[in-house]
This record gives C-alpha cells, structure tokens and sequence, in this order.
C-alpha cells in the first residue's frame, strides 16, 4: 500500500519548487521525486557522491548516461502543443531511491510539476520516470496530424500567391519542425539507450514499456521528417513558381522591346537632317509612317501570338 505526500516550497530566484515523497509501507521503501531549477542543485548535494553532483551540475551531460548505481537523462523539452517556442533544458537523475528533475527555466519546472501531479498511480521511481514520459508524449501525434491538415490547408494559398510574406511563413514551418525533428531525435537516442539497462537498474516489465515508447517515438520522428519533406516540397515549388513568374516578366518585357525596335528604326531614319528627302514635303508622307508603324506593331502581334510567345 502507497501513501502520497506533497511538499511545496517556495524560493525567490524561482518561485516554485515540488517534491513528491512516494511511501510503500508494506516494503518500507520511501521513494522521493523532487523538481529543482538548475540554481537550486544545492539542495540535493547531501544526497549525492561528491563526483556525482559536481558532474551533474556542470549541466553537460549528453542525452543518455548510465552509471553503476545511476542513470542521468537530458533533453530539451518543447512543448508540442503550445505556440510558445522556447525550449527548456531538463536533467533527470535516476537511481535506486531517488528521482530528481532539474529544469533550466519557470517553463519547464512548470512543465514537470503539471506531469507529476498528474501520475494519480502509486509507482516505483522507474515506474514513475515512465510514466512521465507517457504524459509527456501523450498527444502529440494529435498535434502532427494537425500540423500537416495546416499544411496542406496552406499550401494552395501559398502557391497560388494569394499570401503576403511565403517565404518567411515557409521558413517559420521549418524552423518549427528543426526544433521538433531534435526534440524527438533526443528522447528517441534516450529509450534506445534505457532499454540497454546496463546498470540492471530497470527491471524487465518497465523495460518492455520502455521499448514500447521508444517505437512511439520513433513513429513521431519519422513524421515530423515527412512533415519536413512537405515544406521542402512547398518551398521547392515556391521556388520555382518565383522563377516562372519572373520568365512571364522577362517576356512581356522582350515582346514590348521587338515592338518598338522597328518603330525606333523608322523615327531614327527619318530623324536625320538630310535635305533631299522627298517624304519630308510630301503631302501625305507622315500620315503614311503612321500607318506603316501600326502596321509593323500589328503584324508583330499577330506573329508572337501565331508562336505562342504571348
């Protein structure tokens, strides 16, 4: 049987701190989890190895490292679901009796005690570590899905011109799927090197579930990569849409130079000063290069579009 005991804290230079202290009392096991920022790791010093907590609090731990009583994890959490874009560095430290969350932001502590609270089963530390993971993710497909409806939603006004700003909209999908396509990429190296269990400190059925998250998130991975080909796709076709538009531009531009190259030729002949040229005191002479000028202009029309160059 499992009792539960919440702790609440307060510190200036945060503002929150939780700990959880979880009681079985037919084992006589007392299992703690405790929520820290990275400037409070001074609270948990007396319950570490000296080495231990002067490698923890260096904070450059890579995204799985197991130890021969302890596991350390570290990963930047993005929130999926939110339209808030900044990431949250996150170390967890695992072993035996102890379970601590240290959180480089409000954003993530606030993160971690929302999860935590919401684990209502009483668990063993790797029971819990878990199970966060699984509040964690929980979702977040929901949200990919809803991500490519927007894309797709998108795409044809993108394309068709009809938006202001495209390349910078199609830049800020990107941006967003980098962000995600590393997010996921962190937790999946972290299962992947859970289930190893090289310390034995996971027992074999949390394992399973290990593995089984770990396909999950394998799932979102490879999603967001298929979401990220669907930007490139649309960035490509911008792209090239860009150029169609400018070779449009050219054309106008080089059917309106033809026109006037031969008009130019007529007022330029006619424009030197020479004395013996009988067209100048003809009676009819300028209202006869009236019509021949419109009459190049049509049959110049009349030929690019015969050769569909307009």
């Amino acid at each position: 049987m499992f009792f539960r005991f919440s702790l609440w804290y307060n510190f200036i230079d945060l503002g929150v701190f939780s700990g959880i202290i979880y009681l079985n009392l037919l084992k006589g096991e007392c299992f703690m989890v405790n929520i820290y920022s990275f400037s409070q790791m001074n609270e948990v010093a007396p319950l570490m190895d000296a080495k231990t907590f002067d490698y923890i609090s260096e904070c450059e731990v890579e995204s799985f490292e197991s130890f021969d009583d302890f596991d350390l994890l570290a990963f930047d959490y993005y929130d999926v679901r939110s339209n808030d874009t900044e990431d949250s560095k996150t170390l967890i430290y695992l072993d035996n009796r102890n379970l601590f969350f240290f959180c480089e932001n409000n954003a993530g502590v606030k993160m971690i005690k929302q999860i935590v609270a919401d684990i209502d089963k009483n668990y063993s530390n790797e029971q819990l570590l878990y199970s966060f993971f699984v509040k964690l993710l929980k979702g977040d497909m929901d949200c990919l899905d809803k991500f490519e409806e927007r894309l797709n939603y998108e795409e044809a006004k993108l394309l068709s011109g009809a938006e202001k700003d495209t390349l910078d909209t199609i830049l800020d999908w990107r941006n967003e799927l980098m962000r995600l396509k590393r997010y996921y990429l962190q937790l999946d190296i972290i299962f992947d090197e859970m289930s190893a269990n090289d310390n034995d400190l996971l027992s074999k059925p949390t394992l399973k579930k290990i593995s089984i998250i770990g396909a999950r998130t394998d799932r979102y991975l490879n999603a967001v990569r298929n979401l990220q080909d669907i930007v490139s796709q649309m960035r490509e076709a911008y792209q090239s849409q860009l150029e169609i538009q400018q070779n449009d531009l050219m054309k106008v531009f080089t059917v309106v130079t033809t026109v006037f190259l031969p008009l130019n030729l007529i007022t330029g002949w006619y424009g030197m000063n020479f004395k013996d040229m009988p067209e100048l005191s003809w009676r009819y002479g300028y209202g006869s290069i009236i019509v021949v000028c419109f009459l190049i202009v049509i049959f110049l029309l009349y030929l690019f579009k015969k050769k569909k160059w307009i």
